[in-house]
């Protein structure tokens, strides 16, 4: 879908289009790499002191209670694939001021979660260095209360470190986020392994493991207690659906990734609990540790566990895997990171959302010129973060957080009913079985879990229970005063001012051949576009101009739109060239968060046949071959590849033509599109052949395919024998206006994107030289087998 605007002007149109650039493999790793965050470090260690032996079958009821609410998220995140989740559903779903009010909730959620992160990751990055590092064997200098404060003031520093790189628009990229996850599920895998064999190895494991008292040894209050507790780590598929307007066909996607997710999650949390209470042997260093007094013969292992908190599996690793507490801490320290990378970026979405619709103030709204990043609400949503890791006991934050959490899921059950009443005719690519069900399921057993959660903490409200309680009492009386003396008045305002948007849908034109011009320069505009008139003139074809709206990831990408106009000039200015020749053309924006990813997508969307790239003639950094964007657009685009370097004494026109002979495919498109030139131009071609010396094949079949390939034009053929091919062609290249080069083949394992020569003859010539690849197939399979797409 597109927005469909006049140009500046009135000239012309030009769509503004969201570059969907996340497949279903990378939105699937968002999921899993966010349940399989620092929960699952933070909160085995007390979720275990709960529920006992019985945590395994907590995680297994969560897994099953979250999959009713992961339905309610997948017919809704599929049905609306934008940014927001939770609050734009229940906005549209039921009538104010729940919308308000879910917005408020998973704000909280969100920050309280990342609050959570940040203490644990000041708690793992204190215990690395004492147990690590010079203090080792002097842990009484630390002592509980300097590491408390330590661990407190590390979680404030990472805090604001995260919330600066937001604002700078730095961003965790899918194939990074992939690596990361992996990762930790690889130590995760180890650990399970070596805590297996250790249970195993004892013949009367299951002695050890039941601690004597039986499977359920705090009882059924208990296994509800862990439930709540632990019912944050598997909320990962709300980082899904924030991300939904970056999904390829969100129809499909979004709900595949959810319950992809949950699948792979719940067997790793039972293992890792399981794991964890069997191999650990509970030892008078540990017992010192956790700050407890007897010996161990009074404790059993998962009461260990929960007086260790959110050190429980660090401490046991420490004990049977190899190296197993520095890899440990390292994999909670890199968890606990991305995590809270994860968390900040969601919950500063969420107030900006409420912004943009008039709910919050408008600063919190406000996109920063330069970074484009929502940079109020970054800053806002930071210090709140903070606040609450420096103020609260990390037991009270992860209480408090799950309970934020079941209240927003509950939320979300009654909108996926609300919906189905309101919305009958709404397009549905997943529908939730069983209605209403699965999601009236999910609502009781949300609301019997937050109760239990809240009792069990301190027993009757204890008082971590009871700093949670009060923690979002406070919150929720905020959020009232909010609504009552600001926002109900906006909504209101917004209600009546806000008009239906124009949405069109772009239909592909009754053509043979398409040929996209991306353009950013206004200076090389009409050089580039007498290229693309060229060979859509000779090929019975239309341009498609585009140019990228970049928004960082922070942004959600709708708000590209607001920068959609500093395009629409050169776009403009682009079209009116095709206009004045009678070639077919149109035009578009697209916004997205990479700009070679948005061409890509252009490409494949429209079914092109060709794209026309510029390039500088040097690559911008040192992993690139001819510029990052252009490399990834040439490697990837399932179609035909020009690369334009314009000359220095360029002046438009062209008068005289160079075309190396070259074998294979993509010599063959350099002369097409010679030919092409040509004959618009009215332009002679020398067809240039280089012999190295001692050569003694002339080429004679490359020579007849190359002019097969020109056709009717006038051509000279020119035969030189030199020791350095490009050196030949660099030398001749200086008697011609334009030189055409194909792509050639090399080693699998060189960076290279067009070959040796054609890339040295680009970055040498003084004139303009056209670099062209043929799209042979080869690369649109190998994209769709590595990205399932």
């Amino acid at each position: 879908m597109s927005d469909s605007a006049e140009a500046s002007d009135g000239s012309h149109d030009v769509e503004a289009e969201l570059s969907r650039d996340m497949g279903l493999w990378g939105i699937t790793f968002i999921g899993i790499g966010a349940m399989i965050g620092a929960g699952v470090f933070a909160l085995t260690g007390f979720a275990a002191g709960l529920a006992g032996p019985a945590l395994l079958l907590a995680f297994l009821l969560n897994g099953i209670i979250a999959s009713f609410t992961a339905m309610s998220y997948a017919e809704l995140g599929a049905a609306f694939p934008r940014s927001g989740g939770a609050y734009n559903w229940v906005t549209e779903a039921i009538p104010r001021p729940w919308g308000f009010f879910t917005g408020w909730t998973n704000w909280f959620a969100q920050a309280v979660a990342c609050a959570l992160y940040a203490v644990t990751f000041g708690s793992f990055f204190t215990e690395f260095f004492i147990i690590l590092g010079p203090l080792h064997h002097d842990f009484a200098l630390f002592g509980v209360i300097t590491k408390t404060v330590l661990d407190k003031a590390l979680a404030a520093v990472i805090v604001a470190f995260f919330a600066y790189i937001n604002y700078r628009g730095a961003e965790e990229t899918g194939q990074i986020g992939i690596v990361v996850t992996t990762i930790k599920v690889i130590i995760l895998g180890v650990f399970v392994v070596f805590g297996t064999l250790a249970t195993l190895k004892e013949p009367n494991w299951t002695v050890t493991f039941l601690g004597g008292q039986g499977f359920f040894a705090n009882g059924v209050t208990g296994v509800l207690a862990a439930m709540g507790f632990t019912y944050v780590a598997f909320e990962g598929y709300d980082i899904i659906v924030q991300s939904g307007e970056e999904v390829k066909k969100p129809g499909t996607n979004i709900p595949k990734a959810i319950f992809y997710s949950i699948v792979v999650v719940i067997p790793i949390y039972i293992l890792v609990a399981f794991a964890a209470i069997g191999g650990i042997d509970v030892t008078a260093d540990l017992l010192s540790i956790a700050g407890v007094s007897g010996t161990p013969a009074d404790w059993t292992t998962w009461q260990l566990l929960g007086e260790l908190g959110e050190l429980g599996i660090i401490q046991a690793a420490g004990q049977f895997v190899p190296y197993g507490l520095p890899l440990l801490l390292i994999a909670g320290l890199t968890a606990t990171m991305s995590a809270l990378n994860a968390t900040l970026y969601a919950s500063s979405r969420i107030a900006f959302s409420m912004s943009r619709d008039k709910l919050l103030p408008d600063p919190l709204s406000q996109i920063h010129d330069s970074t484009r990043a929502p940079y109020v609400s970054i800053f806002v949503s930071g210090a709140v973060i903070g606040l609450m890791a420096i103020v609260l006991p990390i037991e009270s934050v992860a209480a408090a957080s799950s309970v934020m959490f079941l209240l927003l899921f509950s939320m979300v059950n009654i909108a996926v009913i609300a919906m189905r009443k309101n919305r009958p005719d709404l397009e549905r690519p997943f529908e939730v079985p069983f209605m209403p069900i699965t999601p009236v399921l999910g609502i009781f057993f949300q609301l019997l879990l937050a109760p239990f959660l809240l009792y069990t903490l301190g027993l009757g409200f204890g008082e971590d229970g009871f700093i949670a309680l009060v923690t979002m009492t406070i919150w929720f009386a905020l959020g009232v005063g909010v609504y009552y003396s600001y926002s109900q008045e906006r909504e209101l305002e917004r209600m009546e001012e806000q008009t239906p948007a124009v949405v069109t849908e772009r239909a592909p034109e009754d053509r043979e051949y398409q040929v996209v011009v991306p353009v950013s320069n206004p200076e090389n505009v009409e050089q580039f576009m007498r290229t693309a008139i060229d060979l859509a003139q000779e090929n019975d074809g239309e341009i498609l101009v585009m140019s990228v709206v970049t928004v960082p990831q922070q942004t959600p990408i709708e708000e590209g739109r607001a920068f959609v106009d500093e395009k629409r000039e050169v776009i403009d200015e682009a079209m009116s060239f095709a206009d004045d020749e009678n070639v077919p053309v149109s035009g578009t924006v697209r916004i997205g968060h990479d700009v070679s990813t948005a061409i890509l997508n252009t490409l494949e969307q429209q079914s092109s046949d060709a794209v026309l790239l510029g390039w500088r003639g040097r690559g911008r950094r040192r992993d690139a071959v001819l510029g990052s964007n252009v490399d990834a657009v040439v490697t990837g685009a399932p179609c035909d590849v020009f690369v334009e370097k314009i000359g220095a004494d360029a002046d438009g026109s062209v008068d005289s033509i160079l075309v190396p002979a070259a074998g294979g495919p993509h010599g063959e498109l350099a002369a097409e599109a010679a030919r092409a030139v040509a004959h618009s131009e009215d332009a002679p071609v020398t067809l240039f052949r280089v012999r190295e010396r001692g050569e003694t094949d002339g080429g004679e079949n490359v020579l007849a395919n190359v002019q097969a390939a020109l056709g009717d034009v006038d051509v000279t053929v020119t035969e030189v024998e030199a020791d350095d091919v490009a050196d030949a062609i660099v030398e001749e290249s200086a008697n011609h206006d334009l030189t055409l080069i194909g792509a050639t083949r090399e080693g699998m394992l060189q960076q290279l994107v067009f070959g040796a020569i054609p890339e040295e003859v680009g970055r040498r010539a003084e004139s303009t030289v056209i670099m062209a690849k043929r799209n042979i197939g080869i690369t649109s399979r190998i994209r769709r087998w590595f990205h399932w797409e």
